[in-house]
């Protein structure tokens, strides 16, 4: 086993893999900071973060501050005497937490910095339409997501890919590329390179924080970005639509999974149309979208030919 002591940071699924990656390789982990416990679901049941659930497996050391200045918590993760700390899908933290250890502190990040710094990368890529992302690894300072660059590895983006398959794709590209990382920083063997070098007086892209709003679709745009919007919000938030009946009741609708055909056409754009049956597309700016997995609200995800068989579509028809 490796002599250098980390100290990994993480809460959600996405960082469970790097964690996992680094105990396979060898390395002595001597704790994982997460989020606290908290409520959730109708009955409000306590849930513990995935990456307490694995460690809690291991029989890793836990901390769990509520806030990352408390005395308490600052003495235990002195005492865990980390030469290197590892941040993956964490908060952001002050510098007496990420300058504590001699090496630094390591973050990897969704994207190939320094575009699409922020919250929502994976999302953002697909929504903008681009062919390739990656996953960079960077030590922490200041500004959130502008460290200098370790090391980066890129990944194609399928033409139909959604942020699930990407999210599981990239979650196995970052944990060989933290491991790698690591095992270069333990050797004093790597790099670093400044953001701003790479934009070259470029402007970087960015992937903010998602809400409600920017997951509506504006079927007035062309068929490409609506394409992209859908996939980039699915699983998760999943993008959503309206559909007014004859008499003014609304159809509230995500979706999930759909199909483009590229046309010209003279259909009102956002217009829906159906067979009643196997079908439901709406007419967009060059073309139509097909629904083929949809979700109305209070109800569960459905496939559109399930949907069509217990819900009467046609006040909705043009």
């Amino acid at each position: 086993m490796s002599d250098l002591r980390i100290v990994f940071m993480g809460t959600p699924d996405f960082a469970v893999a790097p964690l996992d990656a680094l105990l396979k390789a060898g390395f002595n982990v001597v704790g994982v900071v997460t989020n606290p416990d908290k409520p959730a679901g109708r009955g409000r049941k306590i849930q513990e973060s995935a990456v307490k659930i694995y460690a809690k497996e291991k029989g890793l050391t836990i901390l769990q501050p509520e806030k990352f200045r408390n005395e308490e918590f600052l003495k235990n993760l002195s005492d865990l005497k980390a030469d290197l700390q590892v941040v993956v899908a964490f908060k952001m933290l002050p510098e007496i937490v990420w300058n504590m250890p001699r090496l630094g502190t390591i973050n990897i990040h969704a994207s190939l910095l320094p575009h699409y710094r922020g919250a929502a990368p994976l999302n953002w890529v697909i929504m903008n339409g681009e062919k390739e992302t990656g996953a960079t690894t960077f030590l922490l300072k200041h500004e959130i997501d502008t460290g200098n660059i370790i090391m980066q590895e890129k990944l194609s983006i399928g033409d139909d890919e959604n942020i699930g398959s990407l999210h599981d794709r990239l979650m196995i590209l970052g944990s060989e590329l933290i491991v790698k990382t690591v095992k270069a920083v333990e050797a004093d063997n790597y790099t670093l390179t400044e953001q701003e070098e790479l934009l070259a007086g470029e402007t970087a892209k960015h992937a903010p924080k998602i809400f409600k709003d920017d997951c509506k679709i504006d079927w007035s745009k062309n068929i490409n970005d609506v394409y992209n919007l859908i996939r980039g919000l699915s699983p998760y938030p999943a993008a959503w639509t309206l559909f007014e009946s004859a008499n003014n009741k609304d159809l509230n609708m995500k979706l999930f999974s759909v199909r483009k055909e590229m046309c010209d056409h003279d259909s009102p754009i956002g217009s829906l149309y159906s067979d009643n049956k196997t079908y439901i597309k709406v007419a967009a700016n060059g073309g139509y979208v097909f629904l083929d997995s949809i979700q109305m609200a209070g109800k569960k995800r459905m496939l559109v030919q399930d949907f069509l068989r217990g819900f009467d579509i046609s006040p909705y028809l043009d």
